[in-house]
């Protein structure tokens, strides 16, 4: 459906995988892991797909634990269910490397041409502030708030993480179009809570809800910001 409403005073993002080239970077990290165990014909899609299972579920366990916890609690939990020994410096390999994730290659300059425009911007993101931080620094200066699932004692699709990033905003629903990559995540959460979303379909495969349609669908972050020039937007 095409995006309609008011103009938004915020626009919030996912980070990874939507600004951030998660998918690429955590295939790398991942890679590093495996080269320890030589011997095994594990390859690193299968090891993703099981710790991405893991992940997923300890994420919606409560009470809520760091998302370092969790994706060393999940990557042990898959490593031994495909048979390969485990230590701790493999969670320090993959927790690691996500600050260094670099943005595609489009995101700094979009993200400079939607302020530009006068939107204010945020981050909502399943993580730690620390693991973040790393990332947001790479983001020419843009980002105006960021808003993790460790602040919010929440992760996506919980209403609980955008319920607290729309009190710290202060807005409602209807004063921001969230900007996404994950149709698992922030899309259920957009179906479910209400509030108007685009999608980045980056072509990984992932796979859209079939009970839900974005109000825009994209391949890349670029074409946002020529949407939003455009856009006539209500009173």
């Amino acid at each position: 459906m095409p995006l309609s409403g008011p103009k938004p005073r915020w626009l919030t993002f996912d980070c990874y995988g939507t600004l951030i080239q998660w998918d690429e970077g955590l295939l790398a990290a991942v890679d590093r892991i495996l080269v320890k165990h030589a011997g095994s014909t594990v390859d690193a899609a299968t090891l993703i797909q099981v710790y991405d299972r893991y992940e997923h579920e300890l994420e919606s366990e409560k009470p809520h634990r760091s998302f370092k916890d969790v994706a060393g609690s999940a990557l042990q939990m898959a490593m031994e269910e495909l048979k390969l020994a485990y230590a701790p410096e493999d969670i320090e390999i993959l927790t690691g490397s996500i600050s260094r994730m670099p943005p595609f290659p489009e995101v700094v300059e979009t993200l400079g041409a939607l302020r530009q425009q006068g939107f204010r911007l945020c981050i909502i993101s399943n993580t730690d502030d620390d693991i973040i931080a790393g990332n947001v620094a790479q983001m020419g200066g843009h980002i105006d708030r960021v808003i993790t699932a460790q602040q919010a004692q929440a992760y996506k699709p919980s209403r609980q993480i955008f319920a607290y990033a729309h009190r710290a905003l202060g807005v409602t629903k209807d004063d921001v179009v969230h900007i996404c990559a994950s149709p698992h995540l922030d899309l259920v959460a957009a179906r479910d809570i209400g509030f108007r979303a685009v999608w980045i379909d980056r072509g990984t495969g992932r796979k859209p809800l079939a009970d839900y349609v974005s109000d825009e669908t994209f391949p890349s972050l670029d074409h946002v910001a020529r949407l939003f020039s455009t856009s006539p937007w209500s009173s």
